[in-house]
């Protein structure tokens, strides 16, 4: 059995290395064809770093290599095994692997193993690698582009204190991960103003809190009239050469606001819901992404089972290619259907697991059904 396995393994492996570096050859291609356009282009703000050249596209396209085998990596899976499954299968291999002791499920075992590898190996690569570098490649075209941003209002955020509520808006990250253009808006427990902050710019400090420079600090105070029951508001204003603000909002959370959820890793997306709960403000969508997460690697296991009843077909001479499309097409009906159902559930309301699950579940009754119709009865 470590014979047959070490020979499935090596030839599967093998196959899924050279089918994902063909993917991300592919994609590297037309990641950097879209930042020609961005070459040589510099501004006032950025005169000290200089134009952005070829080897910062380079290093850029580089960077985001790991979110794309993140990404291709189960489509890499079902593709690599299903060439396998099906050259063995031609070459009738397979058949001798059979009367060699190799049965149904002693095969879907194997390769239930062999996926579940390239389950670890994709949480590693999504939830560390393609984080870390997907924010190493927004700071670097940061630094080019002076600022990390979303749309034109920046980043909006929430958070309940013990007597107020404050709704804080950043506009932008700077390569150094320092914030610009805060604005810091207090309410009261009865949903009236009672003071607003803006800065030009601050600092993640130590301790729970924000560092802001520059702060200009408008106080409303609302009393009645001694004569009159009328409301009379004060407004005081006084600028703050360094003022502390403490939060809860950490920089981790600023950074999932400012960039895409699928971006982020589990615990930041995890500790980003709790604070939104905590908040009172809608979670839906970081909800869903956050089971995505969770229910994306196991995806490979559906992929080789999927795979696994290529290899109990009869091949003409000549017909692999034709399997071996249908198995690309399958790969990326997965692909399209599970960001679909994504944003269905984003719009229907759906739990988050199930949106994030059903796409996995569907695919794995029809591998279970291939299994027992082709492995099974014949």
């Amino acid at each position: 059995m470590n014979t047959i396995r070490r020979l499935i393994y090596g030839e599967v492996l093998a196959t899924i290395a050279m089918v994902a570096l063909g993917f991300l050859a592919l994609f590297f291609f037309f990641d950097l064809v879209d930042e020609l356009q961005h070459l040589g282009k510099s501004n006032s703000l950025i005169a000290a770093s200089g134009p952005y050249q070829i080897r910062h596209a380079l290093l850029y396209v580089t960077l985001l290599v790991p979110n794309h085998l993140y990404e291709l990596l189960p489509i890499s899976v079902l593709i690599g095994t299903i060439v396998v499954m099906a050259r063995l299968a031609q070459s009738s291999e397979y058949t001798i692997l059979r009367t060699s002791g190799l049965g149904p499920w002693r095969a879907l075992k194997l390769l239930l193993g062999l996926g579940a590898f390239f389950v670890v190996l994709s949480f590693v690569v999504g939830d560390y690698l393609a984080p870390a570098s997907e924010r190493a490649a927004q700071l670097l075209k940061a630094r080019y582009q002076n600022k990390i941003t979303v749309g034109q209002t920046g980043a909006w955020l929430k958070e309940k204190q013990t007597y107020t509520s404050f709704v804080v808006n950043v506009k932008e990250l700077s390569p150094d991960n320092d914030m610009r253009d805060v604005h810091i808006y207090e309410f009261s427990n009865k949903g009236l103003i009672v003071s607003t902050t803006q800065a030009p710019s601050g600092v993640f400090s130590p301790g729970a809190a924000w560092l802001l420079n520059n702060a200009t600090r408008t106080e409303f105070e609302v009393g009645t009239s001694t004569d009159s029951t009328a409301a009379q508001a004060k407004v005081s204003r006084t600028t703050v050469e360094n003022f502390r603000w403490p939060t809860e909002i950490s920089a981790e959370m600023v950074s999932v606001a400012l960039l895409k959820p699928e971006r982020m890793g589990t615990i930041h997306l995890f500790k980003y819901i709790r604070h939104l709960d905590a908040n009172g403000q809608t979670a839906q969508r970081y909800e869903i992404e956050f089971w995505r997460k969770v229910f994306y690697p196991l995806s490979c296991l559906v992929m080789v089972m999927l795979a696994l009843p290529f290899a109990y077909l009869h091949f003409r001479s000549g017909g692999i290619a034709g399997y071996v499309f249908a198995g690309v097409m399958i790969g990326i009906s997965f692909f399209l259907l599970n960001n679909v159902f994504g944003y269905i559930g984003n719009l229907r309301n759906w739990q988050p697991w199930l949106a994030a699950a059903t796409p996995g579940l569907l695919y794995m009754a029809v591998s279970l059904g291939a299994f027992g119709w082709l492995v099974i009865r014949h």
